[in-house]
């Protein structure tokens, strides 16, 4: 490494984020950038460790010392070369991930690990500007042609890698815009919509055909779809919502979250809105259900369209503040999540289960009540309601943010009669490749709803698995 010694010298130094007073009036990002110096030096904390366990704990495998150390070293064109051997898609994760790698960051031991997801995300803006990331179609076409169905993280990295590989690649969205979750379920504080295009602006350049507002199984058939193509890359995500059942639910203003969020990024990006579809959270009592980023994501959107008051409550206890003895390093340490959204103004509680909603045709109030979580030794704890604990929280607005349960079924992959796990995910074998011969499924299709560079590396590997069999059918 360039400097031995720089996790002693150097602290860690987070870019920190616009300030509250100023954000919350606007949909542009909230985290700031470092300066390039000061870059480097937060890259010169990456240690000569041994084992690289950010390695270890990257869904993409990325190779992070050695980028880390082109960086300290200003070498950003090899530190970009680097980071696209492993992750189609650095100028995302770099906004959106979780970051793994962090936790399982030596340096994490003494919590204080090396800044590497923003080092992600600088490597990848840096590259951008200085023009290192530029369109490079492949020389040789192979003349098979793939269809990928859904343009998020795993349907866009396997589109590319194919691509790359020499074949025709065609992207199909039933959506108006390419992107899928990217596009519409990630709020532009978090993720600029321009970031997306600059990357599908490469990509079209590359080759890829881009095919919106076409819904596969619907518009084009899947028989349609087996005789055109050479192979089919299924990558629809797992988008159908999870439910909340209970008396009340068909109340006026209680809403998914992605009919929610997706509604204001359409709002961003300039479409129009009727006063009777609009979903708005000004001036109004808004309660989240769910206590995940998704549920985070509604808070700050809330936030920033007025609403009077935000509640978010989740149905599990408490996360600790720090690692608890059977969460050890370097494993993803589960400890309380506050997001820059929560830290505008949020009440937030554990523990609660919603019973049933209340108001004559437009949602009033929500009734909750207290549960418990024992252990009693079983695998799983189990949830108990807590007598006589039930309470009402108002609200004119709720929020469902409960996750995603499986894919959708109907239509297309029931068309293709393909077969499904225990869990309703579409069943693949070792080889990525479905019951059904030629089709081929990754990302949440397969893994259930999960993390954005779990989807890209999910993606990568089945466009690894796809490129052989077409090269078997040459």
């Amino acid at each position: 490494m360039g400097d031995p010694k720089g996790f002693i010298k150097i602290q860690r130094k987070e870019a920190g984020n616009r300030p509250i007073p100023e954000r919350i009036y606007d949909f542009s990002e909230v985290e700031q950038t470092l300066n390039t110096e000061d870059r480097k030096l937060q890259a010169s904390r990456c240690m000569d460790c041994g084992i690289p366990f950010c390695h270890w704990g990257c869904p993409v495998e990325n190779i992070i010392p050695e980028w880390n150390d082109a960086v300290y070293k200003g070498e950003w064109k090899r530190a970009i070369d680097l980071m696209h051997a492993t992750n189609n898609f650095p100028e995302f994760t770099g906004r959106i991930c979780p970051a793994p790698c962090e936790h399982a960051c030596v340096l994490n031991i003494e919590n204080n690990p090396v800044t590497i997801r923003e080092n992600e995300a600088a490597i990848a803006e840096y590259a951008f500007s200085e023009g290192y990331i530029k369109p490079q179609p492949p020389k040789i076409r192979s003349g098979k042609k793939v269809a990928v169905i859904g343009s998020g993280p795993a349907g866009l990295a396997a589109a590319d890698q194919l691509n790359k590989a020499g074949h025709l690649v065609t992207v199909f969205e039933r959506a108006d815009a390419i992107g899928g979750l990217l596009r519409y379920g990630i709020p532009d504080f978090k993720l600029s919509k321009v970031v997306i295009d600059r990357r599908l602006d490469i990509l079209q350049q590359e080759g890829i055909i881009f095919k919106t507002g076409i819904e596969v199984g619907k518009d084009l058939s899947a028989g349609e779809l087996l005789d055109s193509y050479d192979a089919i890359c299924l990558t629809v995500g797992a988008t159908k919502p999870r439910d909340l059942p209970v008396e009340g639910r068909q109340l006026s203003g209680v809403h998914f979250a992605m009919e929610f969020l997706t509604q204001q990024n359409k709002i961003n990006k300039g479409e129009t809105v009727s006063p009777e579809d609009r979903i708005s959270a000004k001036d109004k009592h808004v309660l989240v259900i769910g206590g995940g980023d998704t549920g985070s994501d509604c808070v700050g959107t809330s936030i920033r369209q007025g609403a009077k008051k935000v509640t978010q409550i989740e149905i599990l206890p408490k996360p600790p503040e720090k690692r608890e003895d059977n969460n050890p390093w370097p494993y993803y340490g589960y400890t309380l999540k506050t997001s820059t959204s929560h830290q505008e103004g949020c009440e937030r509680r554990w523990n609660l289960s919603t019973l049933r909603f209340h108001g004559d045709t437009k949602v009033e109030k929500a009734e909750v009540s207290s549960v418990e979580w024992l252990k009693n030794g079983l695998s799983r704890p189990e949830m108990r309601p807590v007598p006589d604990s039930s309470e009402f929280i108002q609200a004119d607005l709720v929020l469902l943010a409960m996750g995603f349960v499986q894919p959708e079924h109907e239509g297309l992959l029931n068309d293709l009669k393909l077969a499904y796990t225990d869990r309703n995910n579409v069943k693949i074998s070792g080889d990525y490749q479905t019951t059904v011969p030629k089709v081929f499924a990754a990302g949440d299709t397969v893994l259930g709803a999960s993390l954005v560079v779990r989807a890209i590396f999910s993606g990568r590997s089945a466009a690894r698995e796809i490129n052989n069999f077409l090269s078997s059918q040459s």
